[in-house]
């Protein structure tokens, strides 16, 4: 949008004359332009461009192990790249669905070991996630860890964890049929800014 106005011109001839009032034509014509920006990021300290995050909008690294035996655990996400990444987002969605109902055990593990966590190699792989998670607690406690989690069958089972996770640089979720059974898991994530 262009627009004109007029602004006092405080280094006029005037003012070098030690004029404290506005003279008349002290003001002087000046084109305003606006334009619309759009930040995507910025290039840090170290010359690296950051971009900005957004939320996913989608599950992302859905995956699906098959007839899981009652008492064994799987590790989410599988394949590539085989760990969450929350480096830059506060809280995280994720969602199970299993082929048959009854009580999981799901827990945040590091891992896995064949990844560095930011410069530091090899990590302590499926070891439960650690840390002091709020403010008024001096306790280094379990991040996630969920014992008896009941979940229905063959329906997408969603949940939400709040800022415990914030800006974790690499895990996983380790979830342990309890069900009775064998039983399809499927499972899905998605990060929020």
């Amino acid at each position: 949008m262009d627009r004109k106005r007029k602004v006092y011109a405080p280094f006029s001839q005037t003012s070098e004359a030690g004029v404290t009032q506005t003279p008349v034509e002290g003001y002087i014509d000046v084109s305003q332009m606006i334009y619309p920006i759009v930040n995507t990021g910025v290039v840090n300290e170290k010359g690296q461009w950051s971009g900005v995050k957004s939320s996913d909008t989608e599950f992302k690294q859905l995956g699906k192990e098959l007839q899981v035996p009652n008492g064994q655990a799987i590790i989410a996400p599988g394949g590539d790249p085989g760990f969450l990444d929350m480096t830059g987002f506060n809280d995280l969605f994720f969602a199970i669905k299993p082929s048959n109902g009854g009580d999981y055990a799901i827990e945040g593990v590091m891992g896995p070991d064949t990844n560095r966590f930011a410069n530091l190699s090899p990590v302590n792989a499926g070891a439960l996630l650690r840390g002091s998670y709020n403010d008024t607690s001096a306790v280094i406690a379990s991040v996630l860890a969920d014992s008896a989690e009941a979940l229905t069958a063959d329906v997408w089972n969603i949940f939400v964890i709040g800022t415990r996770l914030k800006n974790q640089k690499m895990f996983q979720l380790k979830i342990t049929n309890s069900s009775g059974g064998n039983s399809d898991i499927e499972f899905g994530f998605m990060r929020i800014v």
